[in-house]
């Protein structure tokens, strides 16, 4: 089997924990008075300032609004994202405390040994955006395609470097991919979230990343990131400029990230019928659309029911590509 070069970061970037206190409620909660009079907390299991977090504060100021009880963000980054899963797995199964993970929540089962069941131990809310990712690399660096850094990587086998924002990631997974199908190598870099692996970008310790359009479309646009393709089927309306990875030659490529949210097993249906209409009452708010798409990200609002289906085929995909590929995480 394949093992996957992995290099530590050279520098230590400082996340920043955001370790939010919350008074318990007293009284019994029952499924018909959800939301009461109790703040809901959205466990984030990434960084501060990556793309998840940003998409999370977004959408938990509009369901603040929409639900009229105060919604707080706590993040619980480690194990691209298995410990916060973790976390919210064990919570009570009340509504108060949700889960907002993204694609790692499907690829995950297929490269750790979990302490919890992703499929018995959580109820699929709504998935709440989709999002291309931007192979990204610093202003200064000498690839100014996708075609310029995989003849790079050919003629240095083993030389030139990838970020992710942690074993497991969908950053690795869609890195991976591409390795696999454009025939190259590059050393995989992992980081503890995505603001970190950003920085290192910027400042050419890594050579790309590719980056969740919502933590990097900003620093493209404002010139301290080069971005030489984008993950998705179609070019993104806000960098009309930036060609796909299919364009580039690597035909048929195709990988979209993804947000929702989760409730531990056992939450009562009606209170999962509620969490998933303020899901889709606050993204259609239209300041709240008009954030999250500013953002390069698409507002989704599904039914509990089809993000289950959605979440079930993303697992038989990950799972295929880390088996084709011998992809290991350590």
């Amino acid at each position: 089997m394949k093992k996957i070069k992995t290099l530590r970061p050279a520098m230590t970037v400082l996340a920043l924990g955001l370790g939010l206190g919350l008074g318990l409620f007293q009284g019994t909660l029952h499924a018909a008075d959800y939301p009461a009079a109790q703040a809901i907390t959205v466990v984030v299991p990434f960084s501060a300032g990556g793309g998840a977090d940003n998409a999370a504060r977004i959408i938990a100021k509009a369901l603040g609004e929409v639900s009229g009880q105060t919604v707080v963000v706590d993040n619980k980054a480690g194990a691209s994202g298995a410990i916060g899963a973790a976390l919210v797995a064990r919570a009570k199964a009340d509504g108060y405390t949700v889960l907002y993970d993204a694609s790692s929540f499907a690829i995950n089962p297929a490269l750790r040994k979990l302490p919890y069941d992703p499929a018995k131990d959580f109820i699929a809310v709504s998935q709440a955006i989709s999002v291309p990712n931007i192979l990204v690399a610093a202003p200064s660096s000498p690839y100014n395609s996708l075609a310029d850094f995989m003849n790079a990587a050919r003629q240095k086998p083993g030389r030139l470097t990838y970020a992710s924002y942690g074993p497991g990631s969908l950053a690795q997974m869609a890195t991976e991919l591409l390795k696999a199908d454009a025939r190259f190598d590059a050393v995989h870099v992992p980081y503890k979230g995505g603001a970190p692996a950003i920085v290192d970008v910027m400042g050419g310790q890594v050579d790309v990343y590719f980056a969740n359009a919502a933590s990097s479309i900003n620093y493209v646009k404002g010139g301290k990131l080069k971005a030489l393709a984008v993950s998705s089927a179609k070019r993104m309306p806000d960098l009309p400029d930036v060609p796909t990875v299919a364009e580039s030659g690597i035909k048929g490529f195709e990988v979209t990230e993804w947000n929702g949210f989760f409730l531990p097993a056992g939450t009562a249906p009606d209170t999962v019928q509620k969490l998933q209409d303020l899901v889709q009452k606050a993204l259609a708010l239209p300041a709240t659309r008009a954030s999250l798409e500013k953002l390069g990200l698409t507002p989704v609002g599904s039914s509990s029911a089809a993000f289950t289906g959605f979440v079930a085929a993303e697992r038989k995909r990950w799972d295929a590509v880390v088996k084709a590929n011998g992809i290991t995480v350590q």
